[in-house]
């Protein structure tokens, strides 16, 4: 699992958050729709991530 992969993830949705709350506020659905997906997309890279350490986990226990 690599941490750097993980940060960047957090980042992302963090970003996504903050463009979603951004749109809320100004009325602005792009701006909205926009930062929901990066959200998905931080949520995905953490899945990623999870496969990659339980792949790497039972490998360990082999």
């Amino acid at each position: 699992m690599s941490m750097k992969e993980r940060l960047e993830a957090t980042a992302k949705n963090i970003e996504g958050k903050t463009q979603e709350a951004i749109g809320e506020i100004t009325g602005d659905p792009q701006d909205k729709a926009e930062g929901k997906a990066k959200q998905a997309e931080a949520q995905f890279q953490h899945s990623v991530e999870n496969i990659k350490e339980k792949v790497n986990q039972a490998s360990r226990d082999l």
